[in-house]
């Protein structure tokens, strides 16, 4: 019965998208305006019934209805019950209701709290969105219903994939999916501007905090997802170049660039043009990667659907989507405004290069990541992995962070360079400083690891600058989410470099009682004892670690794990943290003689990968509150003031307002 309620649900959620599209549509036009303030009552509503029929999917998990195709074909009436609500989207058709459940709520409360724009413009937005959301409706009960009954009912379930029995899946799927979403959000707040020809400051005000929530949270979603495959895998690697890790990078990659778009736009009515597309290339990015995992045509622990005819449908949305918004952009690019002008060397010029660079990396990790995919169709099959993505996007990349260093502590509209060289002389003095120190006690790392730690030293101390001088207290909450998102950038590139240049690998076949030195660590491999867990058996060793001519024993015990339903083998790696790197062991298989095969790694200062992760997403936050608490603030005053060229001499254009 919960079944049927929850998948009656879904119908009439769908419906009330079409009637929200028919209707906004009909709204815009002249006869139609008396129908504008029903649409947002619709939207709401949409949004509440499809999260109810998710929460009914949820309720099926948890009591393992096996009468569900999706429950018994993902879940055991034995697994733990964290992974039992994290199955409801661990799958391909419960991940696709968790997407279209993220769309009809994020619909949804746009339609409660945004007031900024005009009530044509957010008409025509909510019609985009439920146009988006239509497609995604169409295909989930026409192609991939959650709710399908098996008649008769299996004794017990298959079980979850044991690689994604991990907590992280209760987060992971969920961060990157509000985060894809929101991007539709700021998809449709391009294409609702482009029909009511209303792409100014108050777009971009309305625009911003959804673009930098999704933001944050793809930011999140990666860096959760590059610590499970760190150390859920077993191979000791945190970025592959994996075709679904591309998948999730590019939409990050736009949305970066959109989000200092869309800022320049809101404050300084600058860049329009620019926004759009980046709004649409941003959107685009994530339904491609939405293709990517659910076209079949990959082969991965992240990949959900090896369905070719469910990947035709997505290809034909992102068509449509992306095609349609495109045309719309060519039918209406005259009435997007070219804003105000600003010089090639100021804040917004650096912005504009910054983000001209973002869209290079972009194009290359497209380019890298559909390549193959295109030779194999003319079969011939290509590999395009880590020599082809790290030199080439370095070529973008270190460029970009030099601007990004020198970007925040330019004037707006124009700079004449004299303070900017006097600040950024302290971070080229700590780069330099850097380089030397590598280069004498470094050895040879390589040339990418080497100009990483130097730029991430650089990078670091131009960070903060923008406090310099500053009254700590009054300084807004946006500079404090920027500094500490550059802050994290800087940290994670140095723990990208470090991990690559001084990472120490070792493979040894061990007996009880013998010792191995990987890096400074000394480990010795005591023993291995059977253990049960919930769902699963496991042999665990027992290993004894000791740090240089420390005397302090640490027990590490990694585990070769059984999961019987489905039956599958996995390795979970102990993991031992100190303040300049981590420990990685590895647990193999017992040799004919006994000897048991340990994989040993010591990755100095890989940590800071996932701390700089976590500080990139910090930043946001703080900038999200401030930008959106001073909006509030402001929102009875005019949209947007013309700032005078200040006189010669006078440094109006500079100072505090330079950094606000």
């Amino acid at each position: 019965m919960i079944a049927e309620i929850a998948l009656a649900m879904l119908w009439l959620a769908a419906a009330l998208a079409v009637l929200q599209l028919g209707l906004g549509s009909y709204a815009l036009t002249a006869r139609g305006a008396e129908f504008l303030r029903a649409i947002r009552p619709i939207a709401v509503v949409q949004g509440v019934l499809v999260a109810i029929a998710f929460a009914l999917l949820i309720v099926l998990f948890l009591r393992t209805d096996l009468s569900v195709k999706l429950v018994a074909a993902n879940s055991h009436s034995l697994k733990p019950i964290i992974y039992k609500v994290a199955g409801a989207w661990g799958n391909h058709e419960g991940s696709m209701l968790l997407w279209v459940t993220v769309m009809g709520m994020a619909g949804g409360f746009v339609a409660l709290l945004e007031r900024r724009l005009n009530e044509r413009t957010m008409v025509a937005t909510l019609a985009g969105q439920a146009f988006v959301s239509l497609g995604f409706y169409a295909f989930m009960l026409f192609s991939s219903n959650p709710f399908e009954r098996l008649n008769p009912a299996p004794v017990e379930g298959n079980g979850l994939n044991p690689l994604l029995q991990d907590p992280g899946l209760a987060f992971h799927p969920p961060t990157l999916y509000i985060g894809y979403v929101g991007l539709s959000i700021a998809f449709s707040f391009a294409v609702g501007a482009l029909i009511t020809r209303d792409v100014g400051p108050a777009f971009a005000r309305a625009m911003r905090p959804w673009v930098m929530g999704a933001w944050i949270f793809l930011t999140l979603g990666i860096t959760a997802g590059s610590w499970w495959a760190y150390y859920e895998l077993g191979w000791g690697g945190w970025w592959f170049w994996d075709p679904v890790e591309n998948a999730s990078l590019m939409p990050w990659l736009a949305a970066t660039a959109l989000l200092h778009s869309v800022s320049v736009l809101a404050t300084r009515n600058a860049l329009k043009a620019w926004t759009v597309m980046l709004a649409v290339v941003a959107f685009s990015m994530s339904m491609v990667g939405t293709f990517l995992v659910r076209s079949g045509i990959l082969t991965s622990v992240h990949a959900f659907a090896v369905d070719p005819e469910r990947g035709s449908f997505i290809l034909a949305l992102l068509a449509i989507y992306i095609g349609g918004a495109l045309a719309l952009f060519g039918l209406r690019a005259s009435t997007v405004t070219e804003g105000a002008r600003f010089h090639l060397f100021s804040r917004e010029g650096a912005l504009v290069m910054n983000n001209v660079l973002l869209v290079g990396v972009l194009g290359i990790v497209l380019m890298g990541t559909l390549y193959p995919l295109v030779t194999e169709a003319f079969d011939t099959k290509v590999s395009v992995g880590p020599p082809y993505f790290n030199p080439v996007s370095a070529i973008f990349v270190f460029p970009m962070l030099i601007i990004m260093a020198a970007g925040p502590l330019m004037r707006w509209r124009s700079d004449n360079g004299r303070k900017l060289t006097s600040l950024m002389a302290v971070p080229a003095l700590v780069a330099a400083a850097t380089l030397a120190l590598v280069v004498v006690f470094g050895g040879d790392i390589g040339m990418l690891p080497l100009l990483g730690l130097v730029f991430a030293a650089g990078l670091a101390v131009a960070s903060v600058l923008p406090l310099w001088k500053r009254n700590l207290r009054r300084t807004p909450a946006h500079i404090y989410g920027m500094v500490i998102a550059h802050l994290g950038i800087a940290v994670a590139l140095a723990g990208m470099a470090s991990e690559s240049a001084f990472n120490t690998e070792k493979l040894v076949a061990s007996e009880f009682g013998q010792s191995h030195k990987v890096g400074p660590w000394t480990i010795e491999m005591q023993g291995v004892r059977p253990i049960a867990g919930a769902n699963w058996t496991a042999l665990e060793a027992r290993l004894v670690a000791r740090y240089g001519d420390s005397n302090v024993q640490t027990v590490l015990n990694p585990q070769s794990r059984m999961f019987a339903s489905p039956p599958t083998a996995t390795n979970e790696a102990a993991l031992l943290t100190r303040w300049n790197g981590q420990l990685y062991v590895v647990l193999g298989e017992e040799g004919e003689d006994g000897r048991w095969q340990l994989r040993l790694w010591w990755k100095p200062f890989v940590p800071l990968i996932w701390y700089g992760g976590l500080m990139i997403g910090l930043g946001g936050i703080l900038a999200l509150v401030g930008r959106t608490s001073r909006d509030l603030r402001r929102k009875d005053q005019p949209e947007y003031e013309p700032i005078a060229a200040p006189a010669p001499g006078t440094p109006a254009a500079g100072g505090k307002e330079a950094l606000a």
